[in-house]
Parts: C-alpha cells; sequence; structure tokens
C-alpha cells in the first residue's frame, strides 16, 4: 500500500486551473523530488497534501485512509518554504524550536516529561546541532537554521516528511551537507521524503524518485528518466542541452 496516492486531482481558484488531473503513488521509504517552472503548482500540491488546502476534484489518501477521515497527522512533518528566513527579533532557543514539534500531541499548558525530553535529545543528535542547543535561532546560519526545522518536524516522530524548497535562504557551501543529511535520514531511517527542488543537480545522485508538475503532471519516474533533453524540454517548455558531471562523487 502506498504511504501517499493521488488520484485525479485538480485545484480551481475561480475559472483559473491550477492543477489538472494529477495521479502517483509515493511509496515507503521512497525520496521524492517534486519539479516544476515557477507558478506550475508544486507548493499547491504539496499544500493538498497537508489538507491546508482543499482539492476542487480528485482523491488523496494517507496511509490508505481518505485525507478527509485522516487524523494522524503526527505521522507527517512538514517544513515550509523559507522557514529558515527566521525573525531575528524573535527570542527562541534551539531547544525551544524543536520541542514546539511535540504541540499537536500535548495540550496548551501540558509541561515536557522525560519521555519527551529524551525525543528532543534524540533528534538534536540525528540533526547534529547539539552544540547550538542554547543558542537563539536569530545567531544561526541559514543552514543551521533549516536543520533545526527538520529537527522539529522529526520530534513528533514522522513516517513522511515534506519540504518545501527546503535550500531556500541556504548557502551554496552548505546545500551539499544539508542534502546529504536529508538522504542520511531517508536511508537509515526509511523516512519517505517529499521534496521541492529546483536544483536538477542534487537530484541525479540522491532521489529515488521524480515528479514534475506544470498545471498537469508532465513526468514520474527515475532521475535518470527525468535527466533527458526530451524530459527537461517538455517541464520547462523550451529547448534544453542536459551536461551533468560528477564533484566530489555528486552531480553537478
Amino acid at each position: 500500500m502506498p504511504v501517499i496516492h493521488v488520484e485525479g486531482l485538480s485545484y480551481r481558484i475561480g475559472k483559473q486551473e491550477i492543477l489538472s488531473d494529477i495521479s502517483f503513488d509515493i511509496e515507503r521509504g521512497d525520496y521524492v523530488a517534486l519539479l516544476g517552472p515557477n507558478g506550475g503548482g508544486k507548493t499547491t500540491l504539496i499544500k493538498m497534501l497537508l489538507r491546508l488546502l482543499t482539492p476542487s476534484s480528485g482523491k488523496i489518501e494517507i496511509f490508505g485512509t481518505d485525507i478527509k477521515r485522516f487524523k494522524s497527522w503526527q505521522k507527517v512533518g512538514y517544513v515550509p518554504q523559507n522557514i529558515s528566513l527566521f525573525d531575528k527579533n524573535f527570542p527562541l532557543s534551539v531547544y525551544e524550536a524543536v520541542s514546539l514539534g511535540l504541540a499537536a500531541k500535548k495540550s496548551w499548558f501540558s509541561r515536557l516529561d522525560a519521555e519527551d525530553r529524551k525525543q528532543i535529545e534524540a533528534v538534536i543528535e540525528t540533526a547534529s546541532i547539539g552544540a547550538l542547543r542554547e543558542k537563539n535561532l536569530s545567531d544561526l546560519s541559514g543552514g543551521q537554521r533549516q536543520r533545526v526545522m527538520i529537527a522539529r518536524a522529526l520530534v513528533s516522530d514522522p513516517e513522511i516528511l515534506i519540504l518545501d524548497e527546503p535550500s531556500t535562504g541556504v548557502d551554496v557551501a552548505s546545500q551539499r551537507k544539508f542534502y546529504d543529511f536529508l538522504k542520511k535520514l531517508n536511508r537509515e531511517q526509511n523516512l519517505t521524503i517529499v521534496f521541492i527542488t529546483h536544483d536538477l543537480g542534487v537530484i541525479a545522485d540522491d532521489v529515488t524518485h521524480v515528479l514534475s508538475v506544470n498545471q498537469k503532471l508532465l513526468f514520474s519516474g527515475t532521475a535518470e528518466e527525468m535527466l533527458s533533453c526530451e524530459a527537461v524540454s517538455e517541464i520547462y517548455g523550451t529547448k534544453a542541452h542536459v551536461v551533468h558531471h560528477h564533484c566530489g562523487g555528486h552531480t553537478c
């Protein structure tokens, strides 16, 4: 059974069709890149998977349950776009930010118990941000903030992690380490990951599956199949000549 099943999904605003007749499956343990041009509907699709938007038509199932009846949202972690561009005037430590990921499982007035603290420490260790535990988010780099936000998403022990352009606001030097971290989560913890990206170089070596959306589903397949001139030309609407080489074991 796929962890995410999408069938005939469409989304309209008035007479404007944003997405039309999208269908795909995501299996447990998949590492999926969602590609497409700006304005093509990628973020809209992600928001429908999270039930932040309601489809105009079609069906979404999460772990085999219709999304309208799905209640176990702690199993789905989410890191939205531009989360690393944090308000520098907001006083929040790394530990406090990670602990907020447990809010959905606890009431507003309940305190963290020993099990909660153990889980927080575990994800802080997984994200390699232990040395930053007491630092304010405003003192961190973009890449460090992204790790904190992923730790916050992981603290509820999700089975699916969804990220909207996770490298936005992250310097180039930190991007490779960031994607290596995601790949490690996917392979060592069998965490299903779905993320929006524009970086074709990243997806070639890391992901198991590629979905390309521009109002409709243009491509669904492996990264190797995706990195052909024909596929790229169709997705971006212009003739493409794909050149890729390896830098330190990664396609650049």
